[in-house]
C-alpha cells in the first residue's frame, strides 16, 4: 500500500524540481508541500546563503546553544525555540526568564515584545515577494522565516529578480540559514563546556554585528545615513536613561529625527 502511494506521488513529480502535486488519489502530504518552489531561484538562494550568512548564523546560535545549556534549558527546548522563534534576542529572553523561574504568561509577551522589530520588516518584505497568483497563506508561512539577515539580503537582491523568482529565492536563502541555526543550537548545547563565558556572549553578538555591516555597506540614500548616525549618537544617552527601552527608543528617535531633518531640508530622496 505504501509503495503504491509512493508511486502515485512519484508519477506526479514535475520536471525541473518545481514541486510535487497530488494525483487523482491525493498524496495529501505532497499536496501540503506542493507550494514550496525548488527551482533554479531557490537553489540560487541556498548557494548565496551557504557562505558567510550561514556561517554567521551557525556561530551565533552556537553561542545561544551554549548559553541555553548554562541556564538549564533542555536541548529540545533550545532546539524548539530556534525552530519556532528563530530570533536570538527573543530566545535569550526566553532562556533567562525560564532560568529565573518566570511563568509562561510572562515569558510569551516578553518574547513577543522583543521580536516586535520583525513587524516592519515583514510589512516591507511581503509586497516584494508577492507575485501574481501567490496565495496569502504562502506569504503567511514565509513570514515565519523573516530574520534580519534574510530581510537585508532580500531587500537588496530581490528587486533585480523576476517577480515569480523572488519567493523561491528567499525561501532557499532563509531555509538554508534556518538549518544552519538549528545545527548550531544543538552543537552549542552539547559543547557548552568547551567555550569560555566571554566567547559564548561574543558568538551571540556576531549575527547583529553582521546585519549592521550589511546595512552599512548598502546605505545609498541620505535618509539612511542620517538615521544610522542619529541612532549612534542618541544610543548612549538613551541607554543611560532607560536600559530596558533603549533599543526601541533609539530606533524610533533616530529614524524620526532623520525624517524631520530630511523633510525640513526639502530633500526628495527620503
Amino acid at each position: 500500500m505504501m509503495a503504491g502511494r509512493f508511486r502515485c506521488c512519484q508519477r506526479q513529480a514535475i520536471p525541473g524540481l518545481h514541486g510535487w502535486r497530488g494525483g487523482r488519489y491525493g498524496c495529501g502530504a505532497m499536496k501540503m508541500l506542493s507550494w514550496i518552489p525548488l527551482g533554479d531561484a531557490a537553489r540560487d538562494g541556498v548557494r548565496d546563503a551557504a557562505g558567510v550568512a550561514a556561517a554567521v548564523m551557525f556561530a551565533g546560535f552556537l553561542g545561544f546553544g551554549a548559553l541555553a545549556a548554562d541556564t538549564g534549558l533542555s536541548v529540545w527546548a533550545a532546539m524548539f525555540s530556534t525552530l519556532a522563534i528563530w530570533a536570538l534576542p527573543g530566545q535569550l529572553v526566553l532562556a533567562e526568564m525560564s532560568a529565573a523561574g518566570a511563568a509562561w504568561v510572562a515569558i510569551v509577551p516578553a518574547v513577543m515584545l522583543v521580536n516586535a522589530r520583525f513587524l516592519p520588516m515583514t510589512v516591507s518584505l511581503m509586497p516584494l515577494l508577492r507575485a501574481p497568483g501567490t496565495r496569502p497563506l504562502h506569504l503567511y508561512l514565509t513570514a515565519q522565516l523573516v530574520a534580519m539577515t534574510g530581510w537585508a539580503v532580500a531587500m537588496r537582491r530581490c528587486p533585480d529578480l523576476e517577480p515569480e523568482q523572488r519567493l523561491p529565492y528567499y525561501l532557499g536563502f532563509a531555509i538554508a540559514c534556518w538549518v544552519a541555526s538549528l545545527v548550531g543550537t544543538g552543537a552549542g548545547f552539547y559543547f557548552a563546556h568547551a567555550f569560555p563565558p566571554l566567547l559564548k556572549l561574543g558568538l551571540v553578538f556576531l549575527s547583529p554585528l553582521y546585519f549592521f555591516v550589511m546595512l552599512a555597506c548598502e546605505v545609498r540614500q541620505r535618509a539612511w545615513v542620517l538615521a544610522m548616525a542619529a541612532g549612534a549618537l542618541l544610543a548612549p544617552g538613551l541607554h543611560v536613561a532607560s536600559p530596558e527601552w533603549s533599543i526601541l527608543t533609539t530606533g524610533l528617535a533616530g529614524g524620526t529625527l532623520a525624517f524631520l531633518v530630511i523633510r525640513a531640508s526639502g530633500a526628495g530622496d527620503a
